[in-house]
């Protein structure tokens, strides 16, 4: 496959396919949640979110990284307290339960004041009942996106869905067995980063994530204006 240009015109092929299945499963608007895991999975997001003219918000996941090898991931943890570990990994190096708190105590006041910073005192959005899209900018071996569908499943979500642009297969057929569907608009193999297909896969800033919140904050406000004001010009 061609890389997409970047992560927005990522989430407008992405946003076609997601309409298409909530459209055939009778979901609309405040039926449905979008919630995007910032960074990356912020401008995929919108796109998805503007689709579908629902609401977006962001669900914070934080990787839990091995002590002096970081890039090695015993976990994660999630919004809501879940955290799920790789237990062979921490087998394997005999990690003990004193290192994962730590590690999983420091990630989450990271997460914790991430979220503040997005939501700039917003509530969280209400996930029970509805139908939630958790999207990001691609999987490689989803296991944030593992934590993030366990902890909304917890909270309540009425059905999961997980969709992203680009996935590996592994994690496309790993988390169908934990949400109710997963949307993988490509799937290509061998896989190798996610960043290798996007031409621009430059990172997304805090300010950006916030910034892209309020957007299609202020989208839904003026969808909602509309909607209210057409009636009443119908029946003049």
């Amino acid at each position: 496959m061609d890389p997409f240009l970047d992560r927005r015109e990522a989430g407008r092929q992405l946003a076609a396919q997601v309409k298409s299945s909530i459209s055939k499963a009778g979901l609309s608007g405040s039926d449905v949640l979008v919630l995007a895991l910032p960074r990356g999975g912020a401008p995929v997001g919108i796109e998805v979110a503007r689709a579908l003219q629902a609401e977006l918000d962001v669900f914070l996941v934080r990787k839990l990284g091995v002590p002096d090898q970081e890039e090695l991931a015993l976990g994660a943890i999630a919004s809501g307290g879940v955290r799920v570990l790789n237990r062979q990994l921490i087998e394997e190096l005999r990690l003990s339960s004193d290192v994962i708190e730590q590690v999983s105590a420091r990630e989450q006041t990271v997460l914790e004041a991430r979220e503040k910073i997005y939501r700039e005192g917003r509530p969280r959005s209400e996930i029970a009942g509805r139908a939630v899209v958790l999207v990001d900018d691609g999987l490689a071996t989803g296991a944030s996106m593992l934590a993030a569908a366990r902890a909304v499943r917890r909270e309540g979500a009425g059905r999961v869905i997980v969709a992203v642009p680009v996935a590996s297969r592994e994690a496309c057929s790993d988390l169908s067995l934990e949400v109710d569907q997963v949307i993988c608009a490509a799937t290509p193999h061998p896989f190798g980063a996610v960043g290798f297909w996007y031409r621009n896969f430059a990172p997304v800033t805090d300010d950006e994530v916030r910034g892209l919140l309020e957007e299609n904050a202020n989208r839904l406000r003026i969808e909602n204006a509309a909607g209210r004001i057409q009636p009443s010009e119908g029946s003049l």
